[in-house]
């Protein structure tokens, strides 16, 4: 295992143990970082009308469109590390 696969866990076991969750945005940037780090590009479908949350998770996603796994675990555990000093919401 690799050193960013090590922070990615120990980022992805972290999130769990934030003291306030995070707010939406936040939570959505989340998601995106971690499934473009997990399954590449965007992948499926873009759900209907009616499914407003995953419309906006797809279209998180879709936003990382070509960003390299290791990028995206990168900014991932930055995003933790944010969070868990409180310097971002």
């Amino acid at each position: 295992m690799t050193d960013i696969d090590q922070q990615f866990a120990q980022a992805q076991a972290d999130v769990q143990q934030l003291p306030e969750r995070p707010g939406n945005l936040t939570l959505l940037r989340l998601y995106a970082l971690y499934k473009q780090a997990s399954l590449g590009d965007v992948q499926g479908e873009k759900p209907g009308f009616a499914d407003i949350a995953g419309k906006y998770k797809y279209e998180a996603w879709a936003a990382l469109k070509g960003t390299p796994a290791d990028t995206a675990k990168q900014h991932y555990v930055e995003l933790v590390e944010s969070l868990k000093s409180g310097d971002a919401a």
